[in-house]
């Protein structure tokens, strides 16, 4: 699975693809359930750990009251996926409807903390144990907020937290935890996908291959800790063209293959 929304059903088909052959190393479903946007606040309380103030939305009503419990601007994020940030009431208004329409309910609408974006990908092995961790810094960004440029860098603060994050939970898996660092140097978790991010090639080239260590575990194999990664190395994301004939691409639009 590579979406967030893929990973209910295979967490709760795990034990039967397992019987089939096929294995997996997941988070469990309190761990996928206790990390979701819409819980965010109580991850925070329950572990010690900075997160922006937040609120669900269940209805249009409960907009009303976001100026007098949130200072503008505001972000305003789908359960599983999209991200607006928002200026006053109005732009609220058009990002639920266009959120609602595309992913449901609740929409979330969480403190905007200013600052500087990080994040950081590593793998759990389902003991508590950090098993790979390495965080960067985004260089480029799109407006959706995805990294389209990224360095590697050396914080122990960030991987403090992430061992932090690991020990806790017992998080088994991989996953990637957004981050942003205010004016006062904290850092504020500002979401935590449970799953390898699309950077996750950057993992490969500081020395910490991330997916091979996945699918080991999911072997049952034994895999040690990195120690180390490469400082000051950067990834660009780029398009290629590719010059197909039509009849192919006809062929993978309505089978999903050649």
């Amino acid at each position: 699975p590579n979406f967030d929304s893929e990973l209910y059903p295979f967490i709760r088909l795990e034990e039967k693809f397992k019987k089939m052959g096929i294995n997996m190393f997941l988070p469990t479903m309190e761990q996928f359930e206790e990390r979701h946007k819409v819980n965010l606040n109580k991850f925070g309380e329950k572990y010690g750990i900075h997160v922006p103030k937040s609120k669900n939305i269940h209805d249009q009503n409960g907009i009303r009251e976001i100026s007098s419990d949130f200072k503008f601007p505001v972000l305003v994020k789908g359960k599983f996926y999209d991200a607006y940030v928002a200026y006053n009431t109005d732009q609220i208004n058009t990002y639920y409807n266009k959120i609602s329409a595309k992913w449901g309910l609740p929409i979330i609408i969480q403190e905007f903390i200013h600052g500087t974006e990080f994040n950081i990908t590593g793998l759990g092995d389902g003991h508590g144990n950090t098993v790979a961790a390495v965080p960067m810094r985004k260089q480029y960004i799109t407006d959706k907020g995805k990294a389209w440029g990224g360095i590697s860098i050396s914080d122990k603060r960030m991987l403090a937290l992430t061992d932090k994050f690991i020990s806790q939970t017992k998080w088994r898996g991989g996953f990637e935890l957004e981050l942003m660092k205010n004016k006062e140097n904290e850092f504020y978790l500002l979401e935590i996908n449970p799953r390898m991010p699309a950077w996750i090639y950057l993992s490969v080239g500081v020395g910490q291959n991330i997916p091979e260590a996945l699918v080991n575990l999911a072997m049952g194999e034994e895999v040690k800790p990195f120690k180390d990664y490469t400082v000051g190395k950067m990834f660009v994301r780029y398009a290629w063209d590719m010059i197909v004939d039509i009849s192919e691409f006809q062929t993978i639009s309505s089978y999903g293959e050649l």
